[in-house]
C-alpha cells in the first residue's frame, strides 16, 4: 500500500495514538478498532438486549479489570488523525522561508564569484581564497539556525501537548457499581455512561434511562434545535437525527440526565465514519502574528528600496565594469536583506509565548492556545460567577427555617460532622421550647426532602491508613455542591434514616428556567406508595404550594404563611445565605397511572414524568427551607483590589438572590457597604434587565452596575455583548452548558476546570484548574508581563537590525568619505561582510532575545490601564526608539571603522604604512566587534522605553548569561585563526579594544540621555 492510500486507510479505520511516531503503532490502533464487537442495530433492539450482547450488567457497569482488558483489545476512544510528521520533515521545514531562499541565493552567488576569481587568476599567482569561506559560513549558519528553530519548535509543541493533556476531556461512567470520572479516551464498548446537563457525549451509545434529556446534535446532523431523547425501542431503522434512543459521540447534553451503554468508540462511531470532514483547519493569524507579518513586509519593502537606490547610485556614479562589479552589487543587496530581518524572530516569539503559557499553567491558568496570551493583558472587565470562583464552593447548610421556628447546624465542609442547635426566641431560656422542639423535628423532615430530591453524591474515601482513624477518611462531593450540602446536613442530623426506604422512580430535573426540581419516589415500607419530593428557589416553589406542614399536621397555606416565609428568605439572603425551599406531595397510590391527570401513551405506559410537571408539581406541601453559606475566598478581596488598581473592573453575575449577591460583593470590595444597603443603585436582576426598553438603556445599565442577580444564561450573553459595545475587553467565566455562548463570545472565555462542563471548556480560551478568581487576576498579570517582554525583545531585535541596515547603507554611500574605498578604485566595497552580519544576528538575536522573554515583570505592570486591542504592538514611540538607536549604532560603527582606514575623518596616521586591504580587514573587525558590543548594551537599554538601564540592572540573570556567552563567542571570532579566515577578521590590539568598548558605550549613553528627556517631558 502506498503512503497516500495508507494514510487514507488510517484516517478511515484506525485510532490515532498521539504518542506514536511510526506507522506500525498506528496500524496497531487500526487493528484494534477493527476488532470492535459486531452488533445488531442498537436502536432497533431492547436496551437490556444490547447490554447482554455487550456482556455488561446495567446496574453495576463493567469491572475495572474488564474495562482495562477491553481498552487493550479495542484501543483508545480516539478519532484517527494524520500520521505524525517525521522529524526530518520538521527539520527541512525550517528552511521554508523567503529569507532562507535569499541566503541560499547569496550562497550561490558567492560560489560563482569564487569560481570566477579562481578561473581568472593569473598563472602562478594566488587564486584568492582556497575555499569559498563566505558560502561555507552562510550554509553552516543556516544549518545552526535551522537546528535552533527545530529545537525551539519541538519545545513549544511539548508545552502545548502537556497543556492539552491537562485539559483532556473526562466522562462519568459506572464501574464496579460506582460512578467514576475517567478520561474520555479510556471509554470502551460496554461502558455505562452517566450523562448530565453540559456533558459532552464521549461515544455512541444506546440509552437505558432518560429524564428530560435533550441533546444538541448540530455538529453531527445539522439540527439546530436540541433533540429530545427517550429509551423506547424503534420499530424501524431511521436516520441519525431521528434515532431518539441513541446518543452520539461529539454531541452534548443541553438538559436533563440519562444513562447510556456505549456501543461504539473511536473510528467506529458515527463521527469516526466521517472523520475526513473533521480535520482541523488552520487557525487565523493572531494580532501579534499579523503585526509581525506587517513589520516584515515594511522591512522587506524598505530593504528593496534601499538596495535599488544604492545600485542605481553606483551604476550612475561608477558603472559596472565587469562581472565582479555585478556580483559585488548583488551581494551588497543580500547583505542589506540579511541585516534588515531578524532571522530567529518567529522561533523566539513561539518559545517566549510557550514559556509564558507554561508559567501560567503552574499558577493553575491553562491557556489553550499560545496567541491567547496577547489578549489576557488587555482585559478591562472580568465578569465572574459567584459560586466557586469568588467563593470556596464548599456549600454548607447552616440554617433550617421551618413553620415552627429555626435551627442552626454546626460543622463546615463536606464531612458529615456536626449537630443541630435550637435558636432560642428572644427572652426565653436556652432550654428548647415546645415550638423549638417541633422546629427540630421539622428540620429533620426538611433535610430528608432535600436529600431525596437530589442528584448529588457524598463519597467517602479511605486514605493510606487502615481507615480506623478520622484522618484516614476524606469526603468527596460528586455533583452539584449545593445538592451535596443537603446530603451532608441530612447525615449530620440522621435524617438519612427517614429516606432509607425510598426508591426513586422518576425525575423532573432542575433547569435554569424552572429553578426547581422534583423526584417521584416509592416508599418500600408503605406498600410502595408514591410521593413527590421537590426543592427549589423558595419564591418559585411557593407558587406551587397550597398546603403547609406545621408541628406534624398539614393545613392549608395562608397569605400570612407566604409573607412569613418570604420575610425569612429576605432575612437569610441579607446574611449572605443561599436559600432553598423543600416541599412534598404524597400521591396516595403505588402507581403513577392512578394519579389524576397523568398522561398514558398508546401502549398503556405512563408518559415521561419530566413532561408532566404541571400535573405532579402542584398542590405541594411546604415543609421548610435551608440557608446555605458558601464562604468567600479570603484571597479574592486582595485580587479584586489589585484588578481595580490595574484599571480592571470586576463584575459579579449570579443566579442567587440580590441580597446575597450584594452582601458577597460588598465583602469582596466589588461594591462598597453603602451600595450593599442600596440595592436599587448597585444590583440589577434578570427581570429588571428584561424590562430595559432598548440597547442604549441596557448599555447605560451595564456601564454603571457591577452586580447582577437572578440572571439566566441569556442575560450573561447580553451583558458581555453590551460591555464589548462600550469598547471593553471582556473576560467571562462560566461552568454550565448554557454559559458556553457567553464564554465563547467574550474576548477571554474562562471555563472552570473543576465544576465546568466539557462543552464550556471547549468554548473557552482559558481554563481555571482551581476555579479561583484570583487565578484570573494572576493570569492577567502574567499576560501583561509576557506582552511587555515581547515588546522588549522586538524593540531590541529591530533596533539592532536597523542599525545593521544603516551601517551597510551608510558605509556604501559614504565609502569614499570614510576611507572604505580609495581614490581611483572601482567596484563596490561593503563595510561588513554578509557572513559577519549573519554571525551578529545569530549572536544578538537568539540568546539575549530569549533571555528578555523571561525578564521579570516591573512593579507597575498592574498599575497601568489595560491596553486596547487596537493599539499597535510596535507603536510610534517604539519606532522612535528603534530608529534613534539604529542611527547611533550605525554612526559609532562607521566611526570605529573610519579610525582604521587611511583617508577618513578620524584616521590614525600610523595606518598609512599598511596596505588598504589590510586596513579594510582590521576596520571590518573593528566595525564587526563594535556592532556586537553595541547590540549587547542595546539589550540592556531595550528593557524599557523610558526607565533608566540602571533600574533593576541585574534582575535578569539569564540576560547577563547571554551577554557573557556572546562576548566569549566574539572573542573566539577575533582570535581563533580558522574563524579569522572564515569571517574575515584579524586579532585586535588592547588599544583597539578600548576604542571598541568606548564607542559601543555611546549607545548606552545616548539611550540614557534620551530617556532623561522623555521622563522630563512626561513630568510636565
Amino acid at each position: 500500500m502506498d503512503d497516500r492510500k495508507k494514510d487514507q486507510s488510517i484516517q478511515s479505520h484506525a485510532n490515532f495514538d498521539g504518542d506514536s511516531a511510526t506507522g506500525d503503532r498506528t496500524q496497531i490502533r487500526q487493528d484494534q478498532q477493527n476488532q470492535q464487537p459486531p452488533q445488531i442495530d442498537p436502536s432497533l433492539a431492547d436496551a437490556q438486549a444490547v447490554a447482554a450482547s455487550l456482556g455488561v450488567d446495567p446496574n453495576t457497569g463493567l469491572s475495572q479489570a474488564e474495562a482495562e482488558r477491553r481498552l487493550a483489545q479495542y484501543g483508545p476512544n480516539e478519532l484517527a488523525s494524520a500520521p505524525p510528521v517525521p522529524k526530518w520533515k520538521k527539520f527541512l521545514a525550517q528552511f521554508k522561508d523567503p529569507l532562507v531562499y535569499l541566503l541560499l541565493a547569496a550562497t550561490g552567488i558567492s560560489l560563482i564569484a569564487w569560481f570566477i576569481e579562481k578561473a581568472n587568476a593569473a598563472p602562478g599567482a594566488e587564486g584568492g581564497e582556497i575555499l569559498p569561506f563566505d558560502a561555507i559560513v552562510i550554509v553552516l549558519i543556516l544549518i545552526v539556525n535551522a537546528v535552533l528553530g527545530y529545537i525551539q519548535e519541538s519545545k513549544a509543541e511539548e508545552a502545548v501537548e502537556a497543556l492539552s493533556q491537562m485539559t483532556a476531556p473526562q466522562t462519568n461512567v459506572l464501574r464496579d457499581g460506582k460512578i467514576a470520572r475517567i478520561n474520555t479516551v479510556d471509554v470502551v464498548p460496554g461502558d455505562m455512561v452517566v450523562l448530565g446537563e453540559g456533558d459532552s457525549i464521549p461515544a455512541d451509545g444506546r440509552l437505558l434511562a432518560a429524564a428530560s434529556l435533550r441533546v444538541a446534535e448540530a455538529s453531527l446532523t445539522g439540527e439546530s434545535v436540541p433533540v429530545g431523547k427517550n429509551v423506547d425501542t424503534l420499530a424501524e431503522a431511521k436516520a441519525l437525527g431521528d434515532r431518539a434512543n441513541m446518543v452520539f459521540n461529539g454531541t452534548s447534553v443541553t438538559q436533563g440526565t440519562g444513562r447510556a451503554i456505549v456501543t461504539s468508540t473511536g473510528m467506529r462511531t458515527q463521527v469516526g465514519k466521517i472523520a475526513d470532514l473533521l480535520q482541523a483547519t488552520d487557525d487565523d493569524d493572531s494580532p501579534l502574528q499579523k503585526e509581525m507579518n506587517y513589520v516584515s513586509k515594511i522591512l522587506g519593502i524598505a530593504v528593496c528600496i534601499i538596495a535599488a537606490v544604492v545600485l542605481v547610485a553606483l551604476a550612475l556614479t561608477e558603472g559596472f565594469n565587469d562581472i565582479h562589479d555585478v556580483i559585488d552589487s548583488l551581494l551588497l543587496s543580500v547583505s542589506l536583506a540579511v541585516a534588515a530581518v531578524p532571522e530567529g524572530l518567529a522561533a523566539i516569539l513561539t518559545v517566549v509565548l510557550a514559556l509564558g503559557v507554561r508559567r501560567m499553567a503552574e499558577h493553575h491558568a491553562i491557556v489553550k492556545k499560545l496567541h491567547s496570551v496577547e489578549t489576557l493583558g488587555s482585559a478591562s472587565v472580568i465578569c465572574s460567577d459567584k459560586t466557586g470562583t469568588l467563593t470556596r464552593n464548599e456549600m454548607t447548610v447552616e440554617r433550617v427555617v421551618t413553620p415552627s421556628g429555626e435551627v442552626q447546624l454546626t460543622g463546615t465542609g463536606y464531612a458529615p460532622e456536626g449537630r443541630m442547635i435550637a435558636i432560642p426566641d428572644a427572652g426565653l431560656t436556652s432550654t428548647p421550647s415546645p415550638a423549638q422542639e417541633a422546629a427540630q423535628l421539622e428540620a429533620v423532615a426538611t433535610l430528608a426532602v432535600g436529600a431525596l430530591a437530589n442528584d448529588g453524591e457524598l463519597r467517602e474515601n479511605t486514605g493510606a491508613g487502615d481507615g480506623s482513624a478520622a484522618s484516614d477518611i476524606t469526603w468527596e462531593a460528586v455533583g452539584d455542591p449545593t445538592e451535596v450540602s443537603l446530603i451532608v446536613a441530612a447525615r449530620k442530623v440522621k435524617a438519612d434514616r427517614k429516606y432509607a426506604n425510598y426508591t426513586r422512580i422518576g425525575e423532573i430535573p432542575f433547569t435554569s428556567d424552572r429553578k426547581r426540581m422534583a423526584v417521584v419516589a416509592q416508599d418500600n415500607a408503605d406498600a410502595g406508595r408514591l410521593t413527590v419530593f421537590a426543592k427549589g428557589a423558595p419564591d418559585v416553589l411557593l407558587g406551587y404550594c397550597s398546603r403547609i406542614a406545621v408541628n406534624g399536621a398539614v393545613r392549608p397555606m395562608t397569605q400570612g404563611d407566604r409573607q412569613q416565609i418570604l420575610a425569612a428568605v429576605e432575612r437569610l439572603s441579607a446574611e449572605a445565605y443561599r436559600t432553598l425551599g423543600q416541599a412534598c406531595r404524597p400521591l396516595g397510590t403505588a402507581s403513577l397511572a392512578d394519579v389524576p391527570g397523568v398522561a398514558i401513551n398508546a401502549a398503556g405506559h405512563v408518559v415521561d414524568i419530566a413532561e408532566q410537571s404541571d400535573v405532579l408539581e402542584n398542590d405541594l406541601i411546604w415543609v421548610g427551607m435551608v440557608g446555605i453559606i458558601d464562604p468567600p475566598r479570603t484571597e479574592v478581596r486582595d485580587s479584586v483590589a489589585e484588578a481595580h488598581r490595574a484599571g480592571i473592573r470586576t463584575v459579579m453575575i449570579t443566579g442567587d438572590h440580590p441580597l446575597t449577591a450584594a452582601r458577597i460583593a460588598s465583602d469582596l470590595g466589588i461594591i462598597d457597604a453603602t451600595g450593599a444597603a442600596d440595592l436599587g443603585s448597585t444590583v440589577l436582576t434578570g427581570t429588571q434587565l428584561d424590562e430595559l426598553p432598548d440597547e442604549a438603556a441596557f448599555d447605560n445599565a451595564t456601564r454603571n452596575i457591577s452586580v447582577y442577580a437572578r440572571v439566566a444564561p441569556e442575560h450573561k450573553l447580553k451583558i458581555v455583548e453590551s460591555l464589548q459595545r462600550q469598547g471593553n475587553i471582556v473576560a467571562m467565566t462560566g461552568d454550565g452548558v448554557n454559559d458556553a455562548p457567553a464564554v465563547k463570545t467574550a474576548d477571554i472565555g474562562v471555563a472552570m476546570g473543576i465544576t465546568g462542563t466539557e462543552v464550556t471548556k471547549q468554548s473557552a480560551k482559558m481554563i481555571l484548574a482551581d476555579d479561583n478568581f484570583s487565578t484570573i487576576v494572576e493570569a492577567v498579570r502574567e499576560g501583561r508581563g509576557i506582552f511587555d517582554n515581547i515588546r522588549k525583545f522586538l524593540r531590541y531585535l529591530l533596533s539592532s537590525n536597523v542599525g545593521e541596515v544603516f551601517t551597510v547603507f551608510g558605509g556604501v554611500m559614504l565609502a569614499g568619505f570614510l576611507g572604505i574605498t580609495q581614490p581611483g578604485s572601482q567596484g563596490v566595497t561593503v563595510p561588513l561582510l554578509a557572513t559577519q552580519l549573519l554571525w551578529i544576528n545569530l549572536l544578538t538575536d537568539a540568546a539575549p532575545a530569549l533571555a528578555m522573554g523571561v525578564d521579570p515583570s516591573t512593579d507597575d505592570v498592574m498599575a497601568r490601564k489595560p491596553r486596547k486591542l487596537t493599539d499597535r504592538v510596535i507603536d510610534g514611540q517604539m519606532w522612535g526608539d528603534i530608529i534613534f538607536i539604529g542611527i547611533i549604532m550605525a554612526a559609532v560603527t562607521l566611526i570605529g571603522m573610519d579610525m582604521h582606514l587611511a583617508g577618513g575623518l578620524f584616521t590614525d596616521r600610523s595606518v598609512d604604512a599598511v596596505g588598504h586591504d589590510a586596513q579594510m580587514t582590521e576596520a571590518r573587525t573593528m566595525g564587526f566587534t563594535i556592532l556586537v558590543f553595541a547590540q549587547m548594551l542595546n539589550a540592556l537599554c531595550s528593557r524599557s522605553h523610558d526607565q533608566s538601564v540602571f533600574v533593576g540592572l541585574f534582575a535578569n540573570k539569564w540576560l547577563w548569561g547571554a551577554i557573557a556567552l556572546s562576548t566569549l563567542l566574539q572573542l573566539a571570532v577575533v582570535y581563533v585563526p580558522f574563524l579569522n579566515t572564515a569571517f574575515g577578521t584579524v586579532p585586535l590590539s588592547a588599544g583597539a579594544w578600548v576604542e571598541c568598548l568606548g564607542l559601543a558605550m555611546i549607545v548606552l549613553v545616548a539611550s540614557e540621555l534620551r530617556k532623561c528627556v522623555l521622563r522630563a517631558m512626561h513630568r510636565r
